[in-house]
């Protein structure tokens, strides 16, 4: 690998709190501005700090537009510590000459094993149940807050990437039937292994007594689980959300829990924080936040595993230096033509 100019140190800013180790990793080799606090930078004060920047290391909260790559001239590649990335103008990044990195295993088991946990809380009450025991009104075992469990149900999985598989592989304990919706099917081997079938989204949704949806932001996404296909869910089912917000209508979704027409609703991702859609609202829908006997809500937590968090910053700032290196990143998803010097 050849070495970087010690006299013109790379400026690297990252923009949300990393653990310690990275920070020195990468401060071994350039100038390292970080956001040490818990809250996200405003897109002034993230611009601010970019300017002269050569590297960006950048999380789920931020976005980087055209505007802002044409403020940051110096910049050689936008690193992020995520596999989803709708807020990112790849194209712009591209036309620009700026790499742009993802991080596209790391999230897969831990993204899988959440939605497991919400599958299991929003079905078997156990917010309700944590709430009964708090209140102080708890006196024994009573006849109250069956659920359903996921033994022998119907599982629908909307979206069978690398977290969906992931998830149908720690479903297999459970005995349930698991379909599947997806433009791209699995080969038939797969679904062997896996124990899915493939079936069209109506059907999916008409059939299963749980649905979880694993698809990332993308045009033909937004609002797929919208009121008429919940309205072809069975009033028992609940639907599990931790792919992206704008996936699902909340307020659709709040209909019908009002209504009764849908069973509970567990997310752990939220049209709020989807910034780069111009409509986006600026909270959680307070209709949804009222169902609380119906609903299960986690803050993002998809790949909130201190290891893992670690791991991925790690993958994310070897990107870096392989870009400031003048190396192809491993992780890349763009070709700028001027850096590589060949045509994508």
């Amino acid at each position: 690998m050849t070495g970087i100019n010690s006299s013109t140190r790379p400026v690297v800013v990252i923009t949300h709190k990393i653990h310690a180790q990275v920070k020195e990793f990468l401060s071994a080799e350039c100038r390292v501005t970080t956001n040490d606090s818990l809250e996200s930078w405003t897109p002034e004060q993230l611009l601010e700090r970019s300017r002269e920047a050569d590297a960006l290391m950048v999380f789920m909260p931020d976005r980087v537009d055209d505007r802002f790559l044409a403020q940051c001239p110096n910049l050689k590649i936008v690193a992020a510590a995520l596999k989803g990335y709708d807020n990112f103008d790849v194209e712009a990044c591209t036309r620009r000459d700026v790499w742009f990195t993802i991080v596209p295993d790391l999230l897969t088991l831990p993204t899988a094993e959440l939605a497991l946990g919400l599958m299991l809380g929003i079905t078997r009450n156990i917010l309700p149940g944590d709430r009964l025991i708090r209140s102080g009104n708890f006196q024994g075992w009573r006849p109250v807050l069956y659920g359903g469990g996921l033994r022998g149900r119907a599982v629908g999985i909307v979206g069978m990437g690398k977290v969906g598989q992931a998830l149908a592989q720690l479903l297999a304990g459970f005995e349930a039937t698991i379909f599947y919706s997806d433009l791209t099917g699995l080969s038939s081997e797969a679904e062997a292994r896996l124990k899915v079938s493939r079936l069209e989204l109506e059907a999916l949704l008409t059939a299963s007594d749980i649905v979880v949806v694993l698809l990332p932001l993308q045009t033909d996404t937004v609002h797929l689980i919208d009121a008429a296909a919940l309205q072809r869910l069975k009033p028992t089912a609940c639907l599990v959300n931790v792919g992206r917000g704008f996936v699902v209508d909340e307020e659709a979704v709040a209909d019908a829990l009002a209504s009764c027409r849908l069973a509970g609703y567990a997310a752990d991702v939220f049209e709020m924080e989807d910034w780069a859609r111009p409509n986006h609202p600026q909270t959680i829908s307070p209709r949804l936040l009222a169902e609380s006997g119906k609903t299960l809500f986690t803050p993002h937590l998809g790949s909130a595993v201190g290891s893992v968090r670690l791991e991925i910053e790690l993958a994310a700032a070897r990107n870096i230096l392989q870009a400031l290196h003048g190396q192809h990143p491993e992780d890349a998803i763009n070709r700028p033509v001027r850096l590589t010097g060949t045509r994508a």
